[in-house]
């Protein structure tokens, strides 16, 4: 567990440089089977004016360039925030095996709040284990603060 926090303040570290440039403060690392950090991503829709410019794709597009493939099976998804629908598809096309994610997200969560498309049995792939809830509050206040003073 201690490789999961680690990689979570990687995370966090990310989702704080996205707001730099105005992005949704969320933040995510990909790591091997051996717990080595293999690819980072952080929001950069503002940034880069690309709708699917979200964490977990960016984080994605890392790893499988580095690893020279798509398929990244035995690899951990760690994310600052629970995935969305997109991304949660990015995330069974990239065959990831274990997606941990801090905050929950009430609106738009697809890794068990609102929907759970990581674990549907009748998508022809799936995630062995979904982990969230880890460092939550710390991942949670982030995105708070960063929507309270939107609304400022």
């Amino acid at each position: 567990m201690t490789e999961v926090k680690d990689a979570m303040s990687e995370a966090l570290r990310l989702a704080r440089e996205a707001l730099s440039s105005h992005d949704v403060p969320v933040g995510a690392v990909v790591l091997d089977s051996s717990g080595a950090i293999v690819g980072r991503g952080r929001n950069e829709r503002e940034l880069t004016g690309d709708p699917t410019a979200h964490a977990e794709v960016m984080a994605l597009r890392d790893a499988a360039a580095g690893a020279g493939s798509w398929n990244l099976t035995g690899h951990t998804l760690v994310v600052t925030l629970e995935p969305c629908v997109m991304c949660a598809g990015a995330i069974l096309s990239s065959r990831i095996g274990r997606v941990v994610f801090g905050a929950w997200d009430d609106k738009a969560g697809a890794a068990g709040s609102v929907l759970d498309v990581l674990r549907t049995r009748t998508l022809p792939g799936r995630v062995d284990e979904v982990v969230g809830g880890v460092r939550a509050d710390e991942c949670a206040e982030l995105l708070t603060d960063f929507f309270g003073r939107l609304r400022d």
